[in-house]
């Protein structure tokens, strides 16, 4: 690990965004450029002492799930997020293999969505980047553990996942996860990902189990979507979803029509939500 230039790294990556860029508000006047440093540590979800010391040459090794997080806070593109790795002395990624790395311009479009909520996921569901407002909607995904993180492994597995929707809607909720990743793992059967997803979720769920027997494919498109919000209540989102055949990820935008209860709900949840979160992260 070469820590010099692991923290000069840093310092100069941290100070070419500004706040925007990352989906902050400007707050008050800056005497340097770039994002303060408890700004990088809230995005990436360590503490401002430990950031301050990796940035000091003087902290611990870094993991590799926070080199990741790293990565995606600063906005690094994939040779900067391998350089990243190399100064910690780590094997970057495969790319092929992984498709978790959001490159800048994805998280730019996602930081730009300050009224909707939106998120990144690959096509197997694994929650990449979240903005503040589907952080308010769904729960910080990014902040549980690195299993945890996964849509479809947490419906199936984990019954209070469901609690985010009407219970009339959930079967229609996990057909549609199944039929899309029978898809997925059908145009990748080489990829280990999804078959190692499958095999879980068939042992691991009898509802996953009797679905994907019965062999339906549906690709993830627009829906309409309910949430039941313990604050708001009821909302009816439509949902797009953008595809980057390269990476195998998602941008999914949920909406709410003009004019709409669940569009002035949304509205209430974009203050309500915000304040909740904006003191306390850390």
């Amino acid at each position: 690990m070469d820590r010099p230039e692991l923290a000069d790294f840093l310092r100069h990556a941290r100070s070419r965004l500004d706040p925007s860029d990352v989906g902050l508000p400007p707050g008050a006047r800056r005497r340097t450029p770039g994002l303060r440093r408890e700004e990088v540590a809230s995005l990436t979800g360590m503490s401002a002492d430990y950031y301050t010391r990796l940035e000091q040459s003087r902290g611990p090794h870094p993991s590799r799930q926070m080199l990741t997080a790293l990565a995606r806070a600063l906005r690094l593109t994939d040779d900067e997020r391998d350089h990243l790795f190399h100064l910690a002395g780590e094997e970057p990624p495969r790319r092929e293999a992984t498709g978790t790395h959001v490159g800048p311009g994805l998280l730019l479009v996602l930081d730009r969505l300050h009224d909707t909520p939106a998120l990144v996921t690959t096509d197997c569901g694994e929650v990449l980047a979240q903005n503040a407002l589907s952080r308010a909607l769904s729960g910080d995904v990014l902040a549980r553990p690195a299993r945890e993180r996964n849509l479809l492994r947490r419906y199936f597995l984990d019954p209070t996942a469901r609690a985010l929707f009407p219970p009339e809607d959930r079967p229609a909720r996990a057909r549609e996860h199944v039929a899309n990743l029978r898809a997925v793992a059908a145009a990748r059967p080489a990829d280990p990902v999804p078959a190692a997803l499958v095999a879980e979720l068939r042992v691991g769920s009898e509802e996953f189990a009797r679905l994907w027997a019965e062999h339906e494919v549906a690709v993830r498109r627009a829906t309409t979507k309910r949430f039941l919000h313990p604050t708001v209540g009821l909302l009816e989102l439509d949902c797009e979803v953008l595809i980057n055949t390269e990476t195998h990820q998602h941008l999914v935008i949920h909406t709410a029509r003009p004019g709409t209860e669940s569009y002035e709900r949304l509205q209430l949840l974009r203050v309500v939500g915000l304040q909740d979160m904006a003191p306390s992260r850390s």
